[in-house]
């Protein structure tokens, strides 16, 4: 039985005042189950000691190509790596890495790796939108390499705008992605709108009370940052998801509750859009009429509800979508007496209307509030698709292929 062995990850570390974001990047990475190599610029230990970075990864931290001789580590390191990640990628970094440059021990690195390379930049918002840096991240993507797309926010000081570090979760989730599938996240959305829902609506019965499902939206999480970071302008209209979901880099969030407040932001977010992917979880039923105040436990028992049937905001998304749209449906399905899992997806498919429809197995563990998720991908062609079990970022990775293709 061959021996399992970690996966073996370089995290390179630019000098930025995001460095010490790194930390959390390295802590998210080693208690996963990788094997990190931390490789900082001088620059980078302005921010963040060696020792600090030695005592989370368990590894010795270098910076120049002359220290650790006999190991070679300037070849060794590169060459052994499944993955290289750089966070934060500052502009003076990225340059010296579009050059080829080899005068320290990480771009010497960058040389010798062969294995997926994924930068994250952060910097000012001037130096990010700079015509040098603009064609820097050009050259690298156009060598494979994966640049992430900033988040727009609080930088140093008090200017805002795109430049900022991602959120370690987020480039985590990256990371394991590139380390499942290393073409996961080519250019091939560029110029497109996307739209995708997330979550799981709530329906009040009163002030206190409502009715909802068990949906985290990181499905749909993981759909929008897989979308933006392949090129895509990115919306995501998101009703409730788990609170430790920040929202994606580079993506827009519009905010929800119930399904009649998602059907309204759907149908208006989707004018215009070229693909729409109904994630969400929406309640089919909703209480007839919303009781005002706390409903009271009383001897006489619990009160009778009187339900009422909530729109169908993928077909009507179907009925109004215009020439050369996508439209994407999601279906959380259970076996039962009339058909497994996939009779019910394919019958839903034709009830729907839509082009691909992704059919999950809920339930037991599977999908709803997991990291991981799997299940069919069904087309409107006839086409089905197995997507084999792995993070969800990894089954949008599969679903963005498909749209990418139609779109063609």
């Amino acid at each position: 039985m061959a021996e399992h062995r970690p996966p073996r990850v370089v995290l390179g570390v630019a000098g930025g005042i995001a460095a010490y974001k790194a930390c959390e990047v390295l802590r998210r990475l080693t208690e996963t189950g990788h094997q990190v190599r931390v490789v900082p610029t001088e620059s980078a230990l302005n921010f963040v000691g060696a020792a600090t970075f030695e005592a989370l990864s368990g590894q010795p931290v270098r910076t120049g190509v002359f220290e650790d001789i006999p190991e070679v580590a300037h070849v060794r390191l590169g060459q052994q790596a499944q993955l290289v990640v750089i966070a934060p990628a500052t502009a003076d970094l990225m340059a010296r890495a579009a050059q080829g440059r080899a005068d320290d021990l990480l771009t010497a690195t960058l040389l010798t790796a062969r294995c997926p390379v994924l930068m994250v930049p952060a910097m000012h918002t001037e130096m990010w939108l700079h015509p040098a840096t603009v064609a820097n991240v050009a050259l690298l993507r156009s060598r494979g390499i994966v640049v992430m797309e900033p988040a727009s926010g609080r930088l140093t000081g008090v200017d805002t705008g795109p430049g900022r570090l991602p959120e370690p979760a987020e480039i985590a989730e990256f990371a394991r992605l590139l380390l499942e599938r290393p073409d996961a996240l080519p250019q091939d959305l560029v110029g497109r709108r996307v739209v995708v829902s997330a979550g799981g609506t709530r329906e009040p019965l009163d002030p206190v009370r409502f009715l909802g499902n068990r949906s985290s939206g990181r499905q749909g999480y993981a759909l929008a940052r897989v979308a933006a970071q392949r090129g895509a302008e990115v919306t995501l209209v998101r009703a409730h998801t788990s609170e430790d979901l920040l929202p994606p880099a580079s993506v827009r969030v519009v905010d929800t509750g119930t399904a009649a407040q998602l059907r309204e932001a759907m149908v208006h977010e989707s004018a215009g859009a070229d693909v729409v992917v109904m994630a969400a979880a929406v309640a089919d039923f909703r209480p007839a009429d919303m009781v005002q105040h706390k409903i009271k436990k009383t001897d006489s028992g619990p009160p009778t509800l009187s339900l009422e049937t909530n729109p169908d905001i993928l077909v009507e998304l179907v009925g109004k979508r215009a020439e050369g749209q996508l439209i994407v449906g999601f279906a959380a399905e259970t076996g039962d007496e009339n058909g497994d899992v996939l009779h019910h997806g394919r019958a839903k498919l034709a009830r729907k209307g839509c082009d691909l429809l992704v059919v999950n197995a809920v339930g037991d563990g599977k999908a709803f509030e997991q990291p991981d998720n799997a299940g069919w991908l069904l087309g409107a062609d006839g086409g089905e698709v197995e997507l084999p079990p792995g993070s969800k970022a990894l089954l949008a990775s599969s679903l963005w292929d498909a749209v990418a293709h139609r779109l063609g």
